[in-house]
């Protein structure tokens, strides 16, 4: 229903309480906490399902270095393991997978393998091709993005009807995401990005970068999105299980399978 509660964990917790409301909020009902039945499940289907690893799947996970100047020798930054791959597809965090999963071994997993997985709509990196400005949807124009930096939840609104929020991560201490009105100038479709120590560290533009190129775990994820705030964007990760839970370098940003939504 596009009220996103950051990671399936199979745990409770404070951005799944916020999706809730804010879900209940939009749909005209009263707000109340997890575990208050007061929602048509109905129509929901199985809450799991299962995935065959297909070889094609194989092409997205390889070799990803730790460091900056060893990645920007690569042509793509793929996923370091199919488990990361199944974790992302299926919004989901790794422990949960293995939980659900026992007694397999999530660490050799390999084409052919059926997994249980959560019952989600999966997150496609096959779909995605690299487009450095995506076209304006000309019947978006009246909607607005509002971020709220403390409660860690960006919503889109129509007007006054609530369509959607997500978790995210904004920036804190000396980077901390600045309050503001702002335009989206740009959407690119897996980006690149210039990595630069002092960029993320104090905001100022170096000599000393490397140009990382795009893939699952580029920086910025598989979505960048440019506002009218120079060096401010909100964009994908490629550290989803972190998203509500820390800081970034000042700008928003949320699991891959939220952004590509948001978009």
């Amino acid at each position: 229903q596009l009220f996103g509660p950051g990671r399936v964990d199979g745990r409770p917790g404070d951005i799944t309480t916020k999706a809730l409301k804010r879900y209940q909020r939009s749909n005209g009902m009263p707000e109340t906490e997890m575990g208050a039945h007061t929602i048509d499940l109905t129509s929901v289907g199985e809450s799991y399902t299962t995935y065959t690893i297909r070889p094609e799947d194989l092409k997205f996970v390889g070799d990803l270095p730790s460091q900056p100047s060893a990645q920007s020798k690569k042509k793509y930054l793929p996923y370091d393991s199919l488990l990361e791959f199944l974790t992302e597809r299926f919004h989901c965090a790794p422990e949960l997978l293995e939980h659900i999963n026992q007694p397999m071994k999530m660490g050799a997993l390999k084409a052919g393998d059926t997994v249980k997985v959560p019952n989600v709509q999966p997150f496609l990196i096959e779909t995605l091709t690299q487009i450095p400005s995506l076209p304006e949807v000309p019947e978006f124009l009246t909607r607005v993005i509002k971020i709220d930096t403390r409660e860690k939840v960006l919503d889109v609104w129509d007007g006054d009807k609530l369509l959607a929020s997500l978790p995210i991560t904004p920036g804190s201490g000396y980077l901390a995401t600045p309050p503001g009105n702002w335009r989206i100038l740009g959407i690119a479709q897996m980006p690149t990005f210039r990595w630069d120590k002092s960029v993320l560290e104090y905001g100022v533009r170096s000599s000393n970068s490397y140009e990382l190129p795009m893939g699952p775990n580029n920086p910025v994820g598989v979505m960048w999105i440019g506002l009218s705030k120079p060096g401010i964007g909100i964009h994908g990760t490629n550290q989803p299980q972190t998203i509500g839970r820390s800081s970034s370098h000042g700008c928003m940003r949320t699991a891959n399978w939220d952004v590509v939504r948001l978009v």
